[in-house]
């Protein structure tokens, strides 16, 4: 038994150290780098399957696989796979950092370690909007890569911390000789077919403002997409080092919300969509003040009395359904043997990806201000409605006009269009390191890692609140209108904003008034690691009953991690109105030293009943600047009863330790909430008397709070340095099959049981408010903080406490399935057929809120619990699956026709019901049971690829995806929370946007 044998079977059974897969690679003709032994290897396209070596559970998806799907984008594929959830990515515009984060069972992206060929990814961006510091899966180049194995559950005991839900480990291609360039062009193309277009039509025939419910034209293509990869390879004169470089880039247009029927309005929840209609925000066009709006049907500068429902601004169809981007990558791999036992390498990564998200158009959001009662804008009708303050003298602004009205004032920016953030982030990684064999028994693997991101951010179309009260408060002067603020000196650029007329907003007020701001940071990531592997079999290290000895990997790593950010000051004092809440700097960092071990211990071999038993340890002690000490482990075992089934099961301890936000962020209030019981209520509702008594209101007080109809509430987040790391524990149990009966089928099915405790996570604002006014809860009650409008969304003065720390737990359980067949028809002419199945199924996935808590379970679920607050971010389907049937056809003509494959997916999402209606007390919420969310119903899609190669060097692709434009199922407003849920969907779960169709071409020169 050669030292290379002992570290193929390291790795195939638990993608061993990664520091340890480099040390592996061989030239890509034979085998790619971390592949398993070479009899599960089968050349020409297939690559290796490690789910059927390794002792824990893992799906391989082919390079010719992620071809197939025609994605330009990784996440695209990754979200694919029915273990990973919905994350960020580009169909996220409001709430979007402008990464893309895989999030491995539901569990969240930061729970999930992204690597590259077994080496960290570092986090994708110091962007603090996100709170979540997750590798940016944008930084991987699609068309280098050679196999992507996703590993769900806890790994830490072998990758280090992070690795709580699983770890997904992109192989790269190494070892490249040539040239080769690869493109590729998508488009999507949609029919708007839907009836929700009756519903959009319907509300416009009854809108104040109809213009802004127009529907898109019935056939629609949009949202195109391209990339074109250069590869370029060449070894050394005498055979013994390689270096692979690339270049690529990569342009996506944009999908606007407007462009299909189904979001062309943003849907209220009722009995069903066509009888709740249209809705949207409150904040509106034209302006209101107080309880008058301006009357677009009358002389244009005259109030009418507003009506709630009715006057609403239709935000949806400026939103962006999927971001622009533009990105750009290069890098190079390469490796010279210096001698017979050191191997130098290095790998160099650049990444600059821009994108830009998109909301609906700014303005004054709905909101305390003052306006001056002489304002020359204002007629003598408007100044007879409005109520000058007691301070200021009473009466009317007819009978007071040194009064000043102060109340509620709300007006989009219709002339200025959406809001936009223009994301950028640079990011670099650099790995250098010597690896080689000592002797025939020792190998080892010393590198140096580098990586940084530098992010930056534009944002405009924010109007600045110390300007609007400026530019609202106007006197005449010599017949002029001309702000206050010029008149005294305290701001001499004011420019009045003429609101209280139709028509009367300038250009020059827009200049004024709207804002830009920046914000920039930095991060950085540098790792030390060394590990050295050993076959002990020639020291006799091995039991009785087997010929090989124990494998092991020692070795010791340190990794620190440092973060800046900081906005301008307009955005880090809250000054940007209408932009969710203030940006205050972060900084932090902190070091990590750690030491691991792993063993595989071969117990039985060639027995009766035992073709192979064996079992496998790993243990990891990490100190932490920050949190202190952690100590993660594993037990696992392989039993191979008989040639063809594979038992195999382990437990995991993983932890994940706190990241610099979760530590270090300050105080600050932004968009949490979803809701507010006490707002929006009838004087019969019994709930009057309890927020009144809650909350030390008078009934009158109540009655006068007002429901937020974009259902967002404020929240006052803050980091926490007394954090504990979480803890979970993984275990899995699953069965191997390869019968000797049925050459080329396998097949797979594992149990897997993952349970994090102490949860680091906001309790979550809908949670608190719920649990003080549900159950009088004194304690979540004191985290309520109300403004003098008895809001918590009106003023940054309204807010639930909601700081981080260390909550209940989540855990998840359930089966993976997996299958594979591959018949050769060759004998009858047919050429082959092959077959790949892989689905879960969801038993649980339950959260505890808070310690002593029952569990709640939202397999099954989705709505503002189990799709938000409780920590997961989408929503949970029992069983999803993928499929793909390929037939490689006997077709050809001559050199300009041949390797014909055409391919077949099919894409599964079970049901899922609104969580609001399950019978546990901590889901089941009355106010928000609305029929038309009871079910998001099942989706199936289907993909259909072909693939054919011209004179050996031409390798062309096209396919359709989601063949029947099949459209996404929709939510409605009280049960579609801002960021994940858009667009009357979730469309980083469904395909949302038609069928994408693509071309592509693979070069090789």
């Amino acid at each position: 038994m050669n030292i290379k044998s002992t570290r193929e079977r390291l790795l195939a059974s638990s993608m061993i150290c990664g520091v340890a897969l480099l040390g592996l690679a061989t030239p890509a003709a034979a085998q790619t780098a971390g592949d398993e032994v070479s009899e599960v290897v089968v050349t020409g396209t297939r690559i290796p399957s490690p789910n059927l070596e390794s002792v824990s559970p893992v799906t391989a998806v082919s390079a010719a696989e992620i071809k197939a799907t025609g994605v330009t984008r990784v996440e695209d594929m990754i979200n694919s796979l029915p273990q990973a959830f919905a994350a960020q990515g580009s169909a996220l515009s409001n709430g979007s950092t402008g990464t893309a984060t895989v999030s491995l069972r539901g569990l969240g992206a930061t729970r999930t370690q992204v690597l590259i060929d077994g080496r960290r990814l570092m986090p994708g961006t110091p962007n603090t909007l996100g709170g979540s510091l997750a590798p940016d899966l944008n930084f991987i180049p699609t068309a280098l890569i050679e196999r992507v194995d996703v590993l769900t559950g806890g790994a830490s005991a072998v990758y280090g911390a992070d690795a709580v839900a699983g770890v997904v480990n992109f192989i790269m291609s190494r070892n490249f000789e040539g040239v080769r360039v690869d493109a590729q062009y998508g488009i999507y193309q949609h029919d708007n077919s839907s009836p929700i277009a009756d519903i959009v039509s319907a509300r416009a025939a009854t809108a104040a403002s109809p213009e802004f419910f127009r529907l898109p034209k019935d056939n629609v293509r949009d949202g195109e997409s391209s990339q074109v990869t250069l590869i370029l390879g060449v070894n050394s004169p005498d055979g013994k080092g390689n270096v692979t470089a690339y270049a690529g880039y990569r342009h996506v247009e944009p999908i606007f919300q407007g462009n299909r029927d189904f979001s062309a309005c943003t849907l209220n929840s009722g009995d069903s969509f066509a009888a709740a209609g249209c809705g949207g925000s409150g904040t509106a066009f034209p302006a209101r003040f107080g309880a008058n709006i301006v009357d677009i049907t009358g002389p244009g500068n005259t109030f009418r009395p507003r009506v709630a429902a009715r006057d609403v601004f239709n935000f949806g169809p400026q939103n962006y359904y999927q971001r622009p981007d533009d990105r750009y990558v290069l890098g190079a791999f390469a490796n010279y043997e210096i001698n017979d036992w050191a191997t130098a390498y290095m790998d160099v990564m650049f990444m600059d990806d821009t994108s830009t998200y998109q909301i609906a158009a700014g303005g004054i959001f709905a909101g305390t201000f003052s306006v001056n009662c002489a304002n020359p804008f204002l007629s003598a009708q408007q100044r007879g409605l409005l109520a000058a303050t007691a301070a200021s003298g009473g009466g009317t602004c007819a009978t007071n006009p040194a009064g000043t009205f102060t109340g509620t004032i709300a007006r989009r920016n219709v002339e200025g269009g959406g809001r936009q953030g223009t994301t950028q982030h640079q990011q670099y990684r650099y790995v250098v390191g010597v690896r080689g064999d000592l002797n025939d028994n020792w190998n080892y693997d010393f590198a140096m890692q580098y990586g940084r991101v530098s992010f930056g951010q534009v944002q405009t179309g924010f109007f600045r609140t110390g300007a609007i009260n400026n530019a609202l408060n106007v006197v005449s002067v010599n017949g002029v209108p001309t702000c206050q603020s010029v008149v005294n000196g305290t701001d001499l650029a004011c420019v009045p904003y003429n609101i209280m007329q139709l028509g009367g907003v300038t250009q020059a007020a827009l200049n004024y008034l709207e804002t830009p701001s920046t914000q920039n940071g930095n991060l950085f990531e540098r790792v030390v690691s060394f590990n050295i592997g050993g076959d002990l079999t020639e020291y006799g290290v091995k039991t009785p009953w087997a010929d090989t000895g124990v494998g092991i990997s020692i070795g010791a790593e340190y990794r620190r991690e440092t973060m800046d950010y900081a906005a301008d000051f307009v955005a880090a004092s809250g000054q940007l109105n209408g932009a969710g809440g203030a940006n205050p700097p972060v900084n932090g960092s902190f070091d990590v030293y750690e030491v691991f071990a792993e063993a595989r211990v071969p117990i039985l071999q060639d027995m009766p009943f035992a073709k192979s038993l064996t079992f496998e340890t790993a243990f990891r002690y990490s100190d932490y600047t920050s949190i202190g000490t952690t100590e993660t482990y594993k037990l696992a075992g392989d039993w191979e009863p008989v040639d063809g089934v594979r038992i195999r099961g382990g437990y995991n301890r993983a932890v994940r330790a706190p990241h610099i936000l979760e530590l270090f962020s300050p105080q600050n209030v932004a968009l949490d909430g979803t809701q507010d019981p006490c707002a929006g209520l009838a004087a019969a509702d019994p709930l009057v008397a309890r927020c009144a008594s809650l909350f030390n209101l008078t009934t009158a007080q109540v009655l006068a709070i007002e429901a937020n109809p974009a259902a967002q509430y404020n929240g006052r987040f803050a980091g926490n340095t007394n954090l504990e790391p979480e803890t979970s524990d993984t275990y899995t149990l699953g069965l191997v099959w390869q019968p000797s009966f049925l050459p080329g089928f396998n097949a797979s099915v594992d149990w897997f049981d993952i349970k994090v405790k102490d949860y680091i996570s906001n309790i979550g604002a809908d949670v608190i408010i719920n649990r003080c006014v549900g159950q009088s809860d004194a304690s979540f009650c004191s985290l309520v903080h109300r403004d003098a409008e008895g809001s918590i969304w009106l003023s940054n003065q309204g807010f639930v406490d909601d700081q981080t720390v260390n909550i209940g737990s989540i855990r998840t359980s359930g089966l993976d399935f997996n299958a594979g067949y591959r018949l050769n028809l060759d004998d009858q002419g047919l050429g082959s057929m092959s077959f790949n199945f892989v689905g879960t199924y969801l038993d649980k996935l339950e959260a505890q809120a808070l310690p002593g808590d029952d569990a709640f379970d939202c397999a099954g679920l989705y709505g503002t619990i189990c799709s938000v607050s409780s920590g997961f971010t989408a929503p949970n389907p029992k069983w999803r699956h993928k499929a793909r049937l390929s037939w490689a056809t006997p077709l050809t003509y001559g050199e300009w026709f041949k390797d014909v494959t055409v391919s077949l997916q099919w894409r599964h999402f079970d049901k899922v019901k609104l969580d609001a209606f399950d019978d546990h007390p901590q889901l089941n919420n009355p106010g928000i049971q609305y029929e038309s969310d009871r079910v998001l119903k099942s989706r199936d899609y289907f993909d259909l690829t072909a693939s054919w190669t011209m004179r050996d060097n031409l390798n062309f692709r096209a396919g359709v995806n989601n063949i029947f434009d099949k459209d996404p199922p929709l939510t409605g407003a009280s049960n579609c929370p801002t960021g994940s849920c858009s667009g009357n969907t979730w469309p980083q779960v469904y395909d949302s946007f038609g069928r994408y169709l693509f071309v592509g071409l693979t070069a090789d020169f």
